[in-house]
């Protein structure tokens, strides 16, 4: 197995303009309440809007999974927390995996028996047609590897032989096209990028791996561990490849949210299909100066990130190449280091399941500070999540149209008031995150 490169951006530059121009609105609090039918613009189907508040689905919709063959669920109550290139051969590495939250596994080693996943209730989305598949996964970083071309493609893979012909030439394209032509019939196809789109490519270049190629996509970038990830022409595409990124501007977990909005700028305006999470569960690069291995706080606020800016699911890359633990199964074997934590954050993502596969409540929160944050609406209640987005935290403003009395903190056993639709809350470094539920107020109308 290779050490995963990268792949797409992340960061908050936009988010924290925008966060800025709206909380200079000066908008008053809106409570939600008896709103009148002709006050209501918009769609009662996939949007809604009122007074500046959109109501907007999760990208595909929260019925997407359940729409292919053998797919995943489509109940609101599951969320795909899957483990990359795995192997299961009996029922002793389900059991390890179940316990620390996981459910599905994307990509598996060829003697897994997939069988056996299915029957205790486990995904699998694999390289290959199983009937007990859930899913087929197209080539990996094929952006990478192959490039972005349509020349023929040899079939080989790196380290097999020459990839296209002409042998210089680029067949990126052509590799998934054919992958397609492959997969079973009805079956939901994922693929995952690297570099390649989220900072060697071109936006025209790019834009084709995402033209009816996937159903589902990812991509990796591992801000916190690739040592090579700062360099201005890679992680510098942050700030217009204008230098490289300092320390505190690229190991942070932020980056992992702008990873997600990267891949939904080359998707079709409208048609976004949902995007995953891609974070690394350990150490992926083989050591040198500057590869790290990933702490626990560090994943869960990577992945959290991921869920702000919309990632429909988790990928946990699994692998270490260096480290203390060189290992095919970090979340079965190094589980001093991180195991407790993820599966713990598994479990609250598990729990936050349905709403997080509710929609979206757009414009109803403005914030002043360094964080990234969504609003949710499930159940008639309004949820604000929110991140840190620079590396020293600090304290965050959150104004909510919804109003409301109380700002209860997820699993942390901690209240806050709301005076006038508002409350503060401190982020105490770059890792910090804060999931709320609004008690006492309205949802915005919708």
């Amino acid at each position: 197995m290779k050490p995963r490169t990268a792949g797409i951006l992340g960061g908050t530059v936009l988010a924290s303009i925008v966060i800025a121009v709206a909380a200079a609105s000066g908008v008053p609090p809106f409570m939600g309440a008896n709103v009148p039918d002709d006050k209501v613009t918009g769609t009662t189907g996939p949007t809604a809007s009122y007074d500046g508040v959109t109501l907007r689905p999760v990208d595909g919709g929260p019925d997407y999974y359940g729409t292919f063959k053998n797919g995943l669920p489509a109940d609101p109550g599951f969320f795909p927390i899957a483990v990359w290139f795995e192997s299961v051969l009996d029922q002793g590495n389900i059991a390890l995996d179940t316990a620390a939250g996981l459910n599905t596994y994307v990509e598996l080693t060829a003697n897994s028996d997939l069988q056996l996943v299915r029957a205790s209730g486990m995904y699998a989305i694999p390289t290959f047609a199983s009937p007990d598949a859930s899913g087929f996964a197209l080539s990996d970083e094929v952006d990478m590897w192959a490039g972005p071309g349509r020349t023929p493609w040899t079939g080989k893979y790196p380290g097999e032989g020459p990839l296209c012909t002409p042998e210089e030439s680029k067949c990126g394209y052509t590799v998934q096209k054919e992958r397609r032509a492959v997969s079973p019939q009805g079956a939901m196809l994922y693929a995952n990028y690297g570099k390649g789109v989220a900072f060697w490519l071109s936006d025209e270049e790019s834009v084709e791996f995402f033209k009816g190629i996937q159903d589902v996509v990812s991509a990796d970038t591992y801000w916190f561990t690739d040592p090579s990830i700062c360099a201005k022409g890679e992680g510098g595409a942050i700030i217009g490849y204008t230098r490289d990124l300092t320390p505190d501007e690229c190991r942070l977990a932020a980056n992992y949210g702008w990873t997600i909005e990267r891949i939904r700028t080359l998707q079709k305006a409208g048609n976004t299909t949902p995007i995953w999470a891609f974070v690394e569960a350990g150490h992926p690069f083989k050591d040198s100066a500057n590869a790290t291995t990933i702490t626990a706080p560090q994943i869960r606020a990577a992945v959290w990130s991921s869920l702000i800016h919309g990632a429909r699911g988790v990928i946990y890359f699994n692998h270490n190449f260096g480290g203390d633990c060189i290992s095919q199964h970090v979340l079965r074997d190094c589980g001093v280091q991180v195991r407790p934590t993820v599966t713990a954050l598994n479990q609250q993502i598990t729990g936050l399941a349905p709403v997080l596969n509710g929609p979206f409540l757009d414009g109803a929160t403005t914030a002043t500070g360094p964080v990234d944050f969504t609003t949710k609406l499930h159940e008639g209640k309004v949820y604000i999540f929110a991140g840190a987005n620079k590396a020293t935290g600090g304290p965050a403003t959150f104004h909510s149209k919804c109003g409301g009395s109380t700002a209860v903190v997820l699993d942390e056993d901690r209240t806050l008031p709301i005076v006038d639709g508002t409350f503060t809350d401190t982020f105490t470094d770059g890792n910090a995150v804060h999931l709320y539920r609004i008690e006492g107020g309205g949802s915005c109308g919708l």
